[in-house]
């Protein structure tokens, strides 16, 4: 593996977390809109990564080498279905239903706070691979001096 494609591993990871730490501050703030766009209340968002994928030389090459990956990539960002909405009693709002419930949206703000300080972890951990590879770089060129 060359020392430019480790850092482009460590790169394409802190992007990768960068889009999910913006998605779930989108999600944070969104956490009491009842009506979007469409007039539906606003739904959760969650990003999905995969594997980058590699030519085809380069997975064989690559799997003599022993290496495995070729970093990450943003595949979709998926709107959560599965998470039943919150109805607050509340007949006064404007966005009650004749019931007098309002949906709303089905953020939890502690588990997307969680998910936040995963995502900079995440990050954090990807600069601190980028930096000793630039480092290892460095002293590889200091050997011929």
């Amino acid at each position: 593996m060359s020392i430019m494609s480790g850092m482009n591993i460590s790169a394409s990871g802190m992007t990768a977390q960068r889009l999910r730490m913006d998605i779930i501050s989108q999600n944070i703030a969104n956490v009491s809109t009842t009506r979007d766009e469409n007039g539906n209340p606003y739904r959760r968002k969650a990003v999905v990564f995969a594997e980058k994928d590699a030519t085809p030389f380069g997975q064989i090459l690559m799997k003599t080498a022993g290496v495995a990956g070729n970093g990450v990539k943003v595949t979709r960002i998926v709107e959560d279905t599965e998470t039943p909405m919150r109805k607050v009693y509340d007949p006064s709002h404007p966005d009650a239903d004749e019931e007098g419930y309002v949906t709303y949206p089905n953020v939890n703000v502690v588990q997307e706070m969680t998910d936040l300080i995963d995502a900079t972890r995440s990050y954090e951990a990807n600069v601190t691979a980028f930096n000793a590879t630039k480092s290892m770089a460095l002293k590889g060129l200091e050997i011929g001096k």
